[in-house]
């Protein structure tokens, strides 16, 4: 590894204030220059989890401490505000999730190693010279999947990463927004042409994309029929309460889709059948989806984006030949590297309805980093990740770096 030279010029140019989200911490509203992360020439001190090969996160994941050399050109170094964590991530690092971040050594890792996360919302510290798109203080997300997020600091090129209007947002906002939020707007548009008071019906309803799919199919006059798993006494009527003030129409269990009279509560939901379910959102898969798949009025289509049961889809005949049904996937990843222009469009659209209130945020468990927070702090909430009825999505929130 090449030797580090001292940069020709002053570090004051750190100096200016860091405007983050409203914090408890006295340290969270020092200046940079007296934040631990900046060395006395300039560089700025980071800390990243990182994997050599793919495993369980407990077995292969570690804590890296490296230093970032001032940017140039087009590059820009950014702090991470926050980033959450989603089963997605923890698939790349087992590897059985279709991509993975790339394998290298930039890190100055001692074999090479990934960087895990896709998600965050960073601000910019300092930009090259070349960078024409941003400027310290501005608020940005990944552009593409594989980023890696879970890390204190990064510097990429300026087209990596995507700004994004910060006023009246929190950071767990924006770093939130570009998955779950954007799977469930473009599966309600997208897959099958849908008018104000029409049916769709979705499990997995409380999950990220669940309640982003509730609150907008609201916005824009849709019905919904919304599958929870099932939770004993007070707990479960209180998440049937929630789903619907966030705007579910009908909240059921998973064991009720399973009865043999599920069919008929249907028919009297739906106007004795004459208001047909025209669209379901799968995440589960395996005999809970074909119980969903029986709902749809002939036509209809389920999109598939999750499998969370690892059970497969098996679609009978009769569904094909006579109900004319369609069963499609969806991705957002691909989809979003794929339509850069559309995934922007979508987002600063979902932004601006959180700005307004109108946009409600998932419920959260803040897992605090900072400079002391030790390896296993963060490998418990990773492993938190992967239990069921979590009382929150995770995300990292990002204090004294």
């Amino acid at each position: 590894m090449a030797p580090r030279l001292r940069p020709s010029f002053s570090p004051s140019i750190f100096t200016v204030p860091f405007r983050p989200r409203p914090s408890s911490s006295s340290k969270a509203n020092l200046p940079l220059d007296r934040r631990r992360h900046i060395s006395a020439y300039g560089y700025t001190q980071a800390k990243a989890l990182v994997y050599p090969k793919h495993g369980s996160p407990a077995d292969v994941l570690t804590l890296h401490t490296h230093s970032i050399s001032p940017p140039h050109s087009r590059l820009v170094t950014l702090r991470t505000a926050a980033a959450p964590l989603n089963p997605a991530d923890i698939n790349q690092i087992q590897g059985t999730y279709p991509t993975a971040p790339p394998f290298g050594q930039e890190l100055g890792t001692p074999q090479p190693s990934a960087v895990p996360g896709n998600e965050a919302c960073f601000e910019v510290l300092s930009a090259g010279s070349g960078c024409k798109s941003l400027s310290k203080g501005d608020w940005v997300i990944p552009a593409r999947t594989g980023l890696g997020t879970w890390r204190t600091h990064l510097q990429v090129d300026e087209d990596k990463v995507m700004k994004v209007n910060k006023d009246g947002l929190t950071v767990e906002q924006v770093a939130t927004v570009s998955v779950n939020p954007v799977t469930a707007y473009r599966m309600l548009k997208d897959f099958t042409p849908l008018k104000e008071g029409d049916w769709f019906t979705q499990n997995g309803a409380n999950s990220g994309v669940g309640r982003a799919a509730v609150q907008l199919a609201k916005m824009w006059g849709l019905k919904s029929i919304c599958v929870v798993r099932k939770r004993e006494g007070v707990e479960g009527e209180t998440l049937n309460k929630e789903m619907q003030e966030l705007g579910a129409t009908v909240v059921v269990n998973d064991e009720e889709v399973m009865d043999k009279g599920f069919g008929e509560r249907v028919k009297e939901w739906t106007n004795s059948g004459r208001e047909p379910i025209k669209l379901a959102l799968n995440c589960v898969g395996g005999d809970a989806a074909m119980a969903l798949a029986k709902t749809l009025g002939a036509g209809g289509t389920m999109v598939t984006y999750g499998a969370m049961s690892k059970s497969p889809l098996r679609v009978g005949a009769a569904m094909l030949i006579f109900k004319d049904l369609r069963f499609v996937g969806f991705w957002v990843s691909r989809w979003g590297d794929h339509f850069p222009d559309e995934k922007k469009k979508t987002i600063d659209e979902i932004l601006g309805l959180i700005r307004g209130g109108r946009f409600k945020d998932v419920p959260m468990v803040e897992v605090p980093w900072s400079y002391e927070t030790k390896k296993e702090e963060l490998l418990d909430a990773v492993q938190g990740t992967l239990e069921g009825f979590r009382k929150g999505k995770g995300i990292f929130n990002f204090g004294d770096t």
